[in-house]
């Protein structure tokens, strides 16, 4: 039977709270023998492990708004009969705006120097670099510019989600219907302006490459949006199919799936593209302070993570994912979903441990449970999300398009 209103089955409960089971255990654990311990290599990995996923989660749930945005700017009909899944885990954004925030106060505030060195003020006064960039590099612009990028994020995210669920009270005229488009594509705009001035450039430069003070990249920004919204489009399949699988989404096909894949595709050799063009200028250009970034990643002690990175988030896809009958495979796609949210989550890895930990990195319990944490977390709202509202707006105006799409 085909369900329209979403209703938590028993089996995804039991994975939710598996996942933040063990991810409490893992933080409790964490505080007590890596927050509270003595060594600053502990106090260090506590901070960045925490700030690794809450960005990654934050970045990737955003991200499924862009789609939305995107598309709607676009005059896409295609996503209509499951947009409901992207707006269900963009709900997150404010749940991990939230906690990022008390992250960033707990890092800056505290004075954890290892993973933000601008923050002490006596090497900046000594360091030539880190006095140029300090108009932007302090903890003022810091949390005002934070602060401001996730109100904004959070509120544009729930007026596109309410102006959504207006499409699910009455069939519309023609008047009113071409109003409510306009509407829409008003508030896309607005909100695909401000994703460009932050995650296309400045909210990256900020949260992630000031880890590494002294080096900066002008592809850095696209490089993270890349990551991310591949993540974000692994997360739509997942949920799409794991609807599928119970009966949901009845006029969402073979053909909208096949779609995503090509998205998760496309912007996998996109994410590719940035991540050679970024690696081989620098190495090309070989000047020791950009080097020096990709010397402990490459043929340092984060170089398989290096390897594993490329080989999972662009060998995988470019070759399983190039079939028009893999982007329609449930199994396929699930795996390949999965290992692409894996894949960039230790690309995020990589983006932040180099910088804060060096040499004394980590992949143990407590890297693998912060996880499981933030999946339980992003299943807990994204599930509630989901059960809110019809899983599709039956009266929007581009409905009919949508059931009819042929890819």
């Amino acid at each position: 039977m085909i369900k329209q209103q979403f209703e938590t089955p028993t089996g995804y409960k039991k994975w939710t709270y598996g996942f933040l089971a063990v991810g409490l255990a893992a933080f409790i654990a964490g505080v007590m023998f890596l927050a509270l311990s003595k060594e600053e290599h502990d106090h260090t990995r506590f901070w960045a492990v925490l700030l690794q996923n809450s960005l990654f989660f934050l970045f990737t749930c955003n991200a499924c708004m862009f789609f939305i945005c995107a598309n709607t700017l676009g005059h896409s009909a295609w996503q209509t009969t499951f947009r409901r899944v992207p707006e269900a885990i963009s709900a997150l954004v404010p749940v991990f705006s939230v906690i990022t925030l008390v992250i960033f106060i707990a890092i800056i505030m505290g004075g954890q120097t290892h993973i933000y060195h601008w923050i002490d003020k006596k090497a900046v006064a000594n360091d030539k670099i880190l006095t140029w960039k300090s108009g932007f590099l302090n903890p003022t612009f810091f949390f005002v510019w934070t602060i401001i990028t996730m109100f904004v994020w959070s509120y544009t995210g729930a007026k596109m989600r309410k102006l959504s669920r207006e499409a699910d009270d009455e069939q519309m005229a023609t008047e009113q219907a071409r109003k409510y488009i306009w509407v829409n594509t008003v508030w896309s705009g607005i909100f695909i302006v401000f994703f460009a001035l932050t995650v296309g450039s400045t909210i990256p430069w900020l949260w992630l490459m000031s880890i590494d003070a002294h080096w900066y990249s002008t592809m850095y920004s696209w490089y993270t949006f890349g990551s991310t919204f591949v993540s974000g489009l692994a997360l739509i399949a997942l949920f799409i199919i794991f609807l599928k699988n119970h009966n949901y989404l009845e006029y969402t096909t073979a053909e909208h799936l096949q779609d995503v894949g090509k998205y998760i595709f496309a912007f996998s050799i996109f994410w590719t593209y940035l991540w050679f063009a970024q690696f081989m200028l620098i190495w090309y250009g070989n000047i020791p302070e950009e080097t020096i970034y990709f010397k402990i990643r490459f043929q340092g002690p984060y170089e398989s993570i290096f390897w594993i990175n490329f080989c999972v988030n662009f060998i995988a896809p470019i070759l399983i994912l190039m079939t028009r009958g893999s982007k329609r495979n449930y199994a396929i796609m699930t795996f390949m979903a999965v290992a692409l949210v894996l894949g960039h989550w230790l690309d995020f890895y990589q983006m932040v441990m180099p910088g804060t930990l060096g040499e004394h990195y980590s992949l143990g319990w407590f890297e693998w449970g912060t996880l499981a944490l933030f999946i339980g977390i992003t299943m807990h709202f994204t599930g509630k999300a989901l059960s809110k509202s019809p899983l599709m707006p039956k009266y929007h105006p581009y409905i009919k398009e949508s059931v009819m799409h042929h890819t």
